[in-house]
């Protein structure tokens, strides 16, 4: 008799096996600000590897074992291999159980929908495969017929995946319809129910309004999101918006969420343009959260609020004023392995 396979998209507070960065060098856009955000890099990995192990994708190990001489390089892989840039978060590989077993789900990176190039960062999740720097315990599944970041879904672990229409439904990506998109994510990763978000954006940024810079899954029942209390911010009407959507959303057991507010960060501006900085693009970790601050007051603010919602865990702050200039935060960077 064959029985049908389970597949579990794990939430990111399950306990995680590695992280991996993917290291800003020469040739990519950060090359004006290096040092600038080598040394934000530089603090994310020395918080990642004090809990668990680490990953690096780098141009060259032995420039980034030298910026990380005062860490324990026995929990970090380093692996050399050509990149565009640095958003693991959305060229890495996403972890699925299937039948209890972790499978690397590689799905199509394209550039947030054919805006930068990515020919490079496309490759480096079977590159790591093909290369056998996974351990054994991981399979691998080539998904690279639909286009996927992992900054674009949220996953309670349970069923439920919380998204954007903006993003997932984006032209430049699949090209499909709502219902077919929803097939398709329930066939991957063998969810329940998809909670779409159609509202909510911030200026800057590059992803077509990622869920990971709006609202994030924080338990089976609580989700923290971005609200603007300045009704003469840009931003104002479409995160009411999008709070009026998250109050409305049910769990897999149909009942309504715990919203946790995060406070809008203060505008941060380079050359007269806007930057997405964004308190909901922290990073879930073994026993802590890595938060992104701005050098703000509201990051005291946003550090409470998160505790609200891990309660258990140490948030620690990492500043990330370098990462926006590029336009993302800790989260995105980031990808975690199950």
């Amino acid at each position: 008799m064959n029985l049908k396979s389970t597949k579990i998209l794990p939430a990111e507070w399950a306990e995680q096996s590695f992280v991996q960065l993917t290291w800003p060098h020469i040739d990519t856009d950060w090359a004006y600000m290096l040092e600038e955000v080598n040394t934000c890099f530089v603090n994310i990995a020395t918080e990642i590897v004090k809990r668990e192990k680490l990953l690096i994708i780098c141009a060259n190990t032995e420039e980034v074992k030298l910026l990380l001489r005062n860490v324990d390089f026995s929990k970090i892989t380093f692996v050399e291999m050509p990149t565009n840039d640095t958003w693991a978060r959305d060229h890495g590989g996403i972890t699925v159980l299937e039948n209890g077993k972790k499978v690397i789900y590689d799905f199509a990176f394209n550039g947030w929908g054919m805006k930068f190039a990515a020919n490079y960062d496309n490759q480096i999740t079977r590159k790591l495969f093909k290369n056998k720097h996974f351990d054994e315990v991981f399979g691998y599944r080539n998904c690279l017929d639909f286009v996927l970041e992992g900054g674009s879904i949220e996953s309670d672990g349970e069923g439920t995946i919380l998204t954007t229409s903006e993003c997932l439904l984006s032209d430049n990506r699949n090209n499909k319809t709502k219902e077919d998109v929803e097939a398709k994510l329930k066939d991957y990763f063998g969810i329940k129910q998809v909670l779409w978000l159609n509202h909510g954006f911030l200026t800057g940024d590059d992803t077509d309004s990622h869920v990971d810079t709006l609202a994030r899954l924080c338990c089976t029942d609580t989700i923290a999101y971005v609200k603007c209390e300045d009704e003469n911010d840009e931003h104002y009407a479409e995160l009411k918006k999008m709070e009026d959507e998250l109050k409305t959303f049910k769990t897999y057991k149909h009942e309504k969420f715990q919203l946790i507010p995060l406070p809008m960060a203060d505008p941060v501006f380079e050359e007269g343009e806007r930057l997405p900085a964004t308190y909901a693009n922290f990073l879930i970790i073994n026993n802590a959260i890595l938060l992104p601050t701005y050098n703000s007051p509201k990051d005291e603010i946003a550090k409470q609020q998160i505790q609200k919602a891990f309660p258990d865990r140490e948030i620690i702050g990492v500043d990330c004023i370098a990462l926006i200039k590029q336009h993302g935060s800790l989260h995105c960077v980031t990808m975690q392995y199950i």
